[in-house]
């Protein structure tokens, strides 16, 4: 498999409650981030293969300027070997993009973008501390159009609370309104050490009831799925490929089917199979590294023989294309359909999993269940 390329941009303007990826609001840290991050490229270890993704991400990588998103990208086509048909993604966030800017991405090679919408909804964005109102959520949409993109993904968060099968049908139906060729429609997650989880321990918010997000979870899959998008991974919807164009993010599946990808940034992970890599997590301790000459690495593991098996069915069952369970027995040296036998078979049926001919999938329904289901097929195996 070829390789992939995540390049993480700290940098927001404003933090939202719900994240917890990291970022920081220090915008005169930039140019020396960016030399920085020239510096780990010219230290990071070379890839044997080709690469074919390349996925700017954050942070909000659009508030870097022109002039350092070109280096940045000049360096990565020095550092790596990268294919002419590469799938390079950059994530930006409506109130930080001009027309100019989306014309300037287009032409230093920038050829799928990822539009941080999360509602189009004024109430929704102000509970989320989004900066953007949702007229400007639409014009950047119309503004990419304009600037020639044509692989252009929306994303849009469900379970905020006070939202409604109605109020979230609305957001569908706008975001389909615009014909993007991807749609990431995550729930929302209350992780420790966020705003928003702080807000749930006081009391000040009160999450959406678990039917609620189920009843949510389910209409998503009825209308993406009525409006002819696939849903390939339980969060991330694809226009049906056309003509032979597929619209699945090329750089996400390499996470879900454990492929090899280099991660650069602070808190970035890369993993070559079987060695997984992180970095610091925060800026300083990254820019005092690269000003030593030195990788920004924190730590690292050789993964083992159960944590692969696990990885394997966790993010394999997460996808419509599952797991292939030739492969499975020969990586593993284990009968996929003995190991979990009866087990498997109460899911099928059940409606929640699909068993073909060197393949096990979840089912739409299974989908809503993935988490359960992969505990008591991870607890079957261990007894």
């Amino acid at each position: 498999m070829n390789h992939g390329v995540y390049i993480h941009i700290p940098f927001c303007l404003k933090r939202c409650i719900y994240c917890d990826f990291y970022s920081q609001t220090d915008l005169t840290l930039r140019q020396p981030f960016v030399d920085a991050l020239i510096q780990e490229m010219n230290l990071v270890l070379k890839t044997d293969g080709v690469s074919d993704t390349i996925y700017f991400g954050g942070g909000t990588p659009s508030v870097l300027t022109q002039s350092q998103l070109r280096a940045l990208c000049q360096q990565a086509s020095a550092q790596f070997r990268i294919a002419s048909d590469s799938e390079i993604t950059m994530e930006v966030n409506p109130g930080t993009v001009s027309c100019d800017d989306l014309a300037f991405y287009k032409q230093i090679g920038v050829n799928r973008l990822n539009i941080g919408i999360q509602s189009f909804t004024a109430d929704m964005l102000e509970f989320l501390g989004r900066i953007h109102t949702p007229r400007q959520a639409k014009q950047t949409i119309e503004d990419a159009r304009k600037a020639g993109f044509e692989n252009i993904g929306i994303d849009l968060i469900f379970g905020i609370p006070g939202q409604t099968p109605t109020t979230w049908q609305a957001e569908l139906d706008t975001a389909l309104s615009f014909s993007p060729q991807h749609i990431a429609a995550y729930m929302l997650s209350i992780e420790p050490g966020t705003l928003l989880y702080r807000q749930m321990q006081i009391g000040t918010i009160k999450p959406l009831a678990e039917q609620s997000l189920a009843d949510l979870f389910r209409k998503t899959q009825d209308i993406l799925g009525g409006a002819d998008y696939e849903q390939y991974e339980i969060s991330n919807y694809a226009e049906i490929a056309k003509n032979g164009v597929n619209r699945r993010s090329r750089h996400n599946q390499k996470y879900w089917s454990l492929g090899p990808y280099t991660g650069l940034g602070p808190s970035a992970h890369s993993y070559r199979p079987p060695h997984r890599y992180w970095n610091v997590r925060y800026l300083q301790p990254y820019l005092q590294a690269l000003s030593q000459n030195r990788l920004p690495q924190k730590s690292s593991e050789k993964t083992t023989r159960e944590q692969q098996l696990t990885e394997t069915i966790y993010l394999g069952l997460r996808t419509s294309d599952g797991i292939d369970t030739r492969r499975f027995n020969q990586r593993f040296n284990l009968d996929f359909t003995q190991a979990f036998g009866d087990t498997l078979k109460v899911f099928c049926e059940d409606s929640l999993m699909r068993q073909s001919t060197g393949r096990c999938t979840l089912t739409p329904k299974g989908m809503l269940f993935h988490e359960s289901i992969v505990s008591r097929l991870l607890d079957t195996l261990r007894l």
